[in-house]
Parts: structure tokens; sequence; C-alpha cells
């Protein structure tokens, strides 16, 4: 059995509990096993590397140290968390005077880290560790008619596209392919930026980045959009009524977790996939078994 210390972070306990839920059914429909790091903190995003890089790294490499502890490597959802505790990583490996500081300050809460725990998003451990074949032959259901626009976001196949190509990456739409979805494989802003927090701060810009990611989706005839990101997830869906009022827009367009979608496919009831909370409605998404076509 495969098994992974599990790091949800901060977004998948609020705004991104549908993706927390998600994931866990999964992989628990497929014998994966998740253990929460027990007394995770956040990994502190972009804003503590801002401050003090060396506080930042310190602080996300706790969490590295407790999944050490565990014997597993991560398994982080979350873009910004996989991405940062990635980063953090190669910190600690390729700086010895940055390793000894953040020792110094781990060894306050008898930890260490030396840099051995891999971190690994979802969507890799389900392509490449699992294996699509393994999945799809798992799944009693077709994702017939869902057309979808697979949007990975600008953070999970960057700095070096460890699991994926960085500008072309392939994964979600192979596995949702292999699940019955129509994927839009021609999406072209598969990994164009929403803009963030922007949507914080320069409201105006972050509504033009997200109305484009929408429009073309439109046009290329999705009528789903598949996302990794809980904060992609959160501007694409949360603002679509203040950017169909400021562009005069009818966008309707369900914003799902690709691993909803994956669950749905494996028989998995959509309340326990968090479908039902979701703002734009996505429980009409329709799945075919090999007798009938039914609603799950």
């Amino acid at each position: 059995m495969m098994e992974y210390a599990y790091y949800p972070g901060c977004s998948l306990e609020t705004t991104g509990k549908p993706y927390d839920m998600s994931v866990r059914e999964v992989f628990k429909a497929l014998n994966v096993g998740l253990h929460e790091i027990e007394d995770w903190n956040c990994c502190g995003a972009t804003m503590y590397m801002s401050v003090n890089k060396l506080v930042g790294y310190a602080i996300s490499a706790r969490n590295l140290a407790l999944a050490k502890n565990m014997g597993m490597d991560v398994c982080a959802p979350c873009s910004s968390c996989y991405t940062i505790l990635r980063k953090t990583n190669r910190h600690v490996a390729w700086d010895p005077y940055a390793r000894k500081r953040i020792n110094e300050a781990l060894s306050a809460a008898d930890l260490s880290y030396d840099s051995n725990v891999e971190v690994r998003h979802p969507l890799d451990i389900l392509v490449n560790d699992v294996g699509i074949e393994t999945i799809a032959q798992k799944a009693p259901f077709r994702l017939n008619g869902v057309k979808v626009a697979p949007y990975y976001g600008c953070q999970i196949v960057r700095p070096h596209g460890f699991f994926d190509d960085v500008d072309e990456p392939t994964t979600m739409d192979r596995l949702l392919s292999a699940l019955g979805a129509e994927v839009i494989e021609d999406y072209p802003n598969k990994v164009r930026c929403c803009g963030g927090m922007l949507m914080t701060t320069y409201t105006e810009i972050a509504e033009n980045m997200n109305e484009d990611l929408l429009k073309s989706a439109v046009d290329y005839g999705a009528n789903v959009i598949a996302t990794a990101c809980p904060l992609c997830q959160m501007n694409l869906e949360g603002y679509q009524p203040q950017i169909n009022k400021r562009f005069n827009a009818h966008y309707k367009m369900p914003i799902v977790y690709f691993s909803q979608l994956v669950g749905l496919a494996l028989g998995i009831d959509q309340k326990k996939l968090g479908l039902d909370t979701l703002l734009v409605d996505a429980t009409k998404i329709r799945v075919k078994s090999k007798d009938q076509e039914v609603l799950v």
C-alpha cells in the first residue's frame, strides 16, 4: 500500500475544503494512504519569503521535518504549498549556511531536516504512482459529455516541470481523457496565471486575467474548468458575478477540482466530494455507467 504524509495547508481547511474532501476520498478509494501531518503549520506561502526568506524557509522546513519523522514523502494538494515546500527542499540542499541556520531554529523543537523528503502533488501521485490505466480500470463510471478545460495554473509545473512539461502539461489531460471526459487539449490558457492575490489588491487587473481564462474556455467549447489550485478555483468561481457585471457577460462556468471529477468516475457520492458546496452549480455533471446515464 502506498502511503504519504498529508499536508493539507491552510486553504484546504477553509475555502478549498472541497479539494481536501475529494483528494481524501479519491485516495481512499484507490487504497492510497494519507496520514495528516500532526501539528502542521502554515507553509508561509509567498508572504513570509517576502519579509524574511530564512524565517520563511525555517517555518516551511518544520513541516518537512515532521514528515521525515513519519518516514514518508509529502502529498501537498495546494499549488502554493507544493511550490513552497519544494522550494524549501531545494534551498536546504543548495545552501549550507541556510541549512545550518534553519536547523538551529528547528532544534528548539527537537527537530532537524536535511532535505531527504520528497514533496509530491496528488496529480503526480495519481498519474505516476497509481497509474492512469489502473484508475480507469477501477472507475465504474465514465465522464462522457463532460467537456473540460484543464487549468493547471502557474505554479505546480514550475520552475523545473518536475512531473510535467512547463509549457504544455498533459497529466490532467491524460487522466481525465482516460476517464471518458472530452478534454480541450488545445486550451491555450492552461498555465496562465489567474492573478492570485491581485484580486484583493489590483482587482481590475485580476478580473481581466480571469475573464480571459473564462472566455477562452467558453470559446473552446468547455462546459467545465478543472483546476488543481484552491486560489485559482476561488478566483475563477467566486468572482464570476463581478466579472459578468463588469464585462456584460453571462458566465456560469462550474470550476471544479480535478480530484472531484476523478471521484465521480470512481462512483463517490458528490456530497463526499464537496460538489454541492461550490458556488456555481456542478451537481449536474453527468457520468455514464455501462448500462445507463446517471447522476452521482
